[in-house]
This record gives structure tokens, C-alpha cells and sequence, in this order.
């Protein structure tokens, strides 16, 4: 008998797959009113529940942790990997009621709702004071094109809203499918009047609607936030709704939860609401079944398609893999951080004895590391390759000799909007991971600690007036590679730096004469 233990508030309902199975024991109280805790093979929790090394300990046959939510802040996740045991979640449960209270959110601010009912409430009766402004041929905004966002774009679609969606992974196949514009993010800004988020919170996006960025917008424009807090800097969004540049915020989410700047929040053209947008009585059902399922199939030995923590291959394999699978990881953060364009395709070719190997772990390895940097959930070669079908991006692999120097050669070709984009990298021993040639430059990459990838014209001085501005901002150079394909013409600068470049520097560099484009990466 396979034993589950629920110890949070969770309606026997979402327990439904669990309790229909004749070979698994579903029992259902608190952890510390659990004497038998020896005896358990699965822990099934929300929020409430601690799930610590300690606890573990205290569990060793357990073999799968189920949280019924997108989050595992609550989840000890290194400890369980390291003593063995999965760890799920249900990252698609609340996309809908995400969706709607964003929706529900517009409409209101758009209408004025809330402090139309306010000032009824008061006993005033002023109907000139709210007159709003409907959504119908207005032009919505998305910046971040997943799950939530596609589901928002349906129901603007339906209000006959013309809708923008910027987002890196968005092809302009999917957008036609989904009845969008792709743009660039500066161009959502400058036509958008209703602006809403649904990024996750990164190092790229943190601060992403800032003083400058919000300065661009139409005048009066709308912004919706049930995505992350952090993603709008408040205090440039304070200033721009106190100039009337800004007509409403309608706000989900903050910096700081609970919120510490209520200065904002009590503003008369704010909208806010106490992190509320998953929380139906819909999304709580669905992400315990999808987590009960989860169990169940685990217990069946099934797959599981939600996993956040272990490799779906054994021990032994993934020891014989593990230095490419590193490697691949490192190439699809930088194929996700250097491809211009929305990728609609990798193909990964292979030359040498690692032929031999479990490659389709490796590959699985390369789409979590470039789809890690833009979703807000755990990525890893369990979910990577639905995460990757979600995104309408197809992958494959090919095995070649090449005849390269190396022993071992993995090239990457991403198909782009823009054309091709190809990586090259291998593990030479001692040395560990290296990038060997990123878009037909030459080049030896270590993929550590902070890199700055600068494209440049190959011209005297370029490199020492980048040295000149890193160095008046405190930032030293650790080692400096350049790659070029002729003199005089396009060249590649990498650089490994010891301390992460700030926007204002990165900006600075920017500027440098004959410098076409910066990149910060941080592996």
C-alpha cells in the first residue's frame, strides 16, 4: 500500500485521484498529530506546512513531495534532492483565475469602479467624477506572453481590444495564432493605452517599468499589475500617476509583501488588491488535483510531468553525463540571452564519443537553461521539453563528425525570427565547460560567476575605453577574450568580470564608440 500524508486544508474533492485508488492510503491530518511518520511515502501540503531537512529525516521512506500550489518557498528543495525525493507542484493551476482578476482589474480601472462605489458608499451621488473609458478599440499591452498572458489576450480579443505582446520566446507563427502583434518592448510602451504585466521577476526584468521606461508611454495610459512586485519600480510609477501622465495603476503585487509603502496603495488613481489573483475557489481545487494526479501516477510508475527538482534518468547515467549536461545548460542561457529574435527551433548536433552517451538528457539540459532565465518556475529536463512545446519551439538532434579540433563537440543552431544563431561547446578536462564559438567567432568562454559579451567594430581603442569605464565604476577584469572573423570588421569581446555590471553601467558601455551591443550574463 502506497501512503500519502495531507497535512494543509485541502478539499477531499482535489483528493479525488488519490482517494479512487485501491492501492494508496490517503490519510489526512497535521504533521503533529502524525505518530507514524515512518510509514509514509508521499507528503501532499500547500503552504502552511514546513517541509524541512528536519522533518525529512523523520520520513525516510518518503519518496515524493506534492505542493498544491506554483510556489515551493515552503519546500527545503536542495535537502529532498539530496536525500532522493521529488518534489512536484501545479506551475498551470491558477493561469485562469490569474487571468480573470487581471481582466477584472482593467475593467475596473478603466470604469473607475472602485471609487465610484466608494463615494456611493459615502453617501455622495457625483456620476461626472467617473466617467471611464471602455477597452473596445483600445490597445492592450502585454509584456510577457505565457500561459497568463495568452489567456488575458483571449479575453481582450473578445472585447475587440488590438493587442501587443512583447515577449523574447514569442514567434510570429504563435502570435498569428493567438491574434496578437509581436513588438519590441519600446514600441508596446509607445502604442499601448492599457499596459499589463504577466514577466516573471528576474535579474532582466527587475525594475523593467522605471522612470525612464515609463517616460515613453502614452499620456493617460493604464497599468496592470498581478505578475510580480518589483517589476515596476514605485516610486517612478508614484511619480508618473502624481504628474497625471499615469491615468490608474490597478496593483496586485509589490516590492515589499505586505506592502510598506501605503502612500501608494491610498493614492486616489490606484487600484490595489492583497495578492489575490490565484486565490479561487477553482485554482485551489485544480492544483491539488493536478498535484493528486501527480502522486498517483508516481505510485502507478508513471511519468511525472511536473517535477522541479531531479532528473527523470538514474544515477549512474547522469554521473557519466553530468559535465555536458552542465555545459548544455550554460550554452541555452546564453543562447536565451545572445539570439536576436523570438527562437522557433533548436537543433543540436553532437560529434564525438559522446555520441555514445544519454544524449537526450543533455539536450533536455540545454532547453531548461534557455528557458530558465524567462519563467518564473523551477525548469529542469523533466519539464523543459513541455515548457518548450508550450512556447511553440521545436527541438532536435543530429549526430555528426565535423571534423573539429575538440574530442567532444556540441554545436547548437537556433532558428530565429531573424535567421540563425549557432553556439559551440565542449568540456576539456581539468578546464571543465568552455565556449568555444558563439555565432561563427572563435572564442574560449568559461561559463563562471559574471561575463559581459560585447560586440564591437574591430577597431584600436574599443577595448581600452571599455577597460576605462569598468574601471572608473570599481568592476575588474578577471580574464578578456576576443574573437574576430576579419580585421577591421565585426568582432566579439567576452569578458569575465568580479562583480555584476549595473543597468547605469551597462548603459555607459553602450555608449562607447563603435560598440554595437552589451550583454551582462550571470551564470
Amino acid at each position: 500500500m502506497f501512503r500519502v500524508l495531507v497535512t494543509d486544508k485541502i478539499r477531499k474533492e482535489g483528493l479525488t485521484p488519490l482517494l479512487d485508488s485501491p492501492g494508496i492510503e490517503c490519510v489526512i491530518q497535521e504533521v503533529s498529530d502524525t505518530t507514524d511518520l515512518d510509514t509514509f511515502d508521499a507528503l501532499l501540503v500547500r503552504s502552511a506546512t514546513k517541509v524541512t531537512d528536519e522533518l525529512m529525516a523523520k520520513m525516510p521512506k518518503l519518496k515524493i513531495i506534492a505542493r498544491a500550489g506554483v510556489g515551493v518557498d515552503n519546500i527545503d528543495v536542495d535537502a529532498a534532492t539530496r536525500r532522493g525525493i521529488l518534489v512536484v507542484n501545479a506551475p498551470a493551476g491558477n493561469t485562469i483565475s490569474t487571468a480573470e482578476h487581471t481582466f477584472a482589474m482593467m475593467l475596473a480601472l478603466a470604469r473607475k469602479i472602485s471609487p465610484a462605489a466608494n463615494s456611493l458608499k459615502s453617501g455622495q451621488w457625483n456620476r461626472s467624477a467617473f466617467q471611464g473609458v471602455e477597452l473596445k478599440g483600445k490597445t492592450l499591452g502585454i509584456i510577457g506572453f505565457g500561459r497568463i498572458g495568452s489567456e488575458v489576450a483571449k479575453r481582450a480579443l473578445a472585447f475587440d481590444m488590438t493587442v501587443l505582446a512583447y515577449d523574447p520566446f514569442l514567434t510570429k507563427d504563435r502570435a498569428e495564432k493567438r491574434g496578437v502583434k509581436p513588438v519590441s518592448l519600446n514600441e508596446l510602451l509607445v502604442k499601448s493605452d492599457i499596459i499589463t504585466i504577466h514577466t516573471p521577476l528576474t535579474q532582466e526584468t527587475k525594475g523593467l517599468l522605471n522612470m525612464d521606461t515609463l517616460k515613453i508611454t502614452k499620456p493617460g495610459v493604464l497599468i496592470v499589475n498581478c505578475a510580480r512586485g518589483g517589476i515596476v519600480d514605485e516610486e517612478a510609477l508614484k511619480h508618473y500617476l502624481r504628474s497625471g501622465h499615469i491615468a490608474g495603476a490597478a496593483l496586485d503585487v509589490y516590492e515589499s509583501e505586505p506592502p510598506q509603502d501605503y502612500e501608494l496603495i491610498q493614492m486616489d488613481n490606484v487600484l490595489a488588491t492583497p495578492h489575490i489573483a490565484a486565490s479561487t475557489k477553482e485554482a485551489q481545487l485544480n492544483v491539488a488535483i493536478i498535484v493528486a494526479e501527480e502522486v498517483r501516477n508516481f505510485a502507478e510508475g508513471k511519468a511525472v510531468l511536473n517535477g522541479v527538482n531531479l532528473p527523470a534518468v538514474s544515477n549512474e547515467v547522469m554521473e557519466r553525463v553530468s559535465h555536458y549536461y552542465q555545459l548544455t545548460k550554460y550554452m541555452g542561457k546564453v543562447i536565451s540571452k545572445l539570439a536576436q529574435g523570438s527562437v522557433k527551433a533548436l537543433d543540436v548536433h553532437y560529434s564525438g564519443p559522446i555520441t555514445t552517451l544519454e544524449t537526450s538528457l543533455i539536450t533536455r539540459g540545454l532547453l531548461a537553461g534557455f528557458l530558465q532565465p524567462r519563467v518564473d518556475f523551477v525548469v529542469n529536463d523533466v519539464n523543459a521539453p513541455i515548457i518548450a512545446k508550450e512556447y511553440g519551439i521545436v527541438y532536435g538532434e543530429k549526430y555528426c563528425d565535423n571534423g573539429s579540433i575538440y574530442t567532444n563537440l556540441i554545436k547548437v543552431v537556433a532558428a530565429t525570427d531573424n535567421g540563425q544563431f549557432t553556439l559551440e561547446g565542449t568540456c576539456i578536462r581539468e578546464y571543465g565547460p568552455r565556449i568555444v564559438n558563439i555565432d561563427g567567432f572563435d572564442i574560449d568562454m568559461a561559463p563562471y560567476g559574471s561575463v559581459l559579451v560585447v560586440e564591437h567594430v574591430d577597431k584600436p581603442g574599443v577595448i581600452g575605453k571599455i577597460g576605462q569605464v569598468l574601471g572608473s565604476s570599481g568592476i575588474n577584469i578577471g580574464a578578456m577574450q576576443v574573437g574576430r572573423k576579419q580585421q577591421g570588421g565585426a568582432a566579439l569581446m567576452i569578458l569575465n568580470i568580479d562583480k555584476p555590471v549595473t543597468a547605469d553601467v551597462e548603459a555607459e558601455l553602450a555608449k562607447v564608440e563603435d560598440v554595437t551591443r552589451i550583454t551582462a550574463i550571470e551564470f
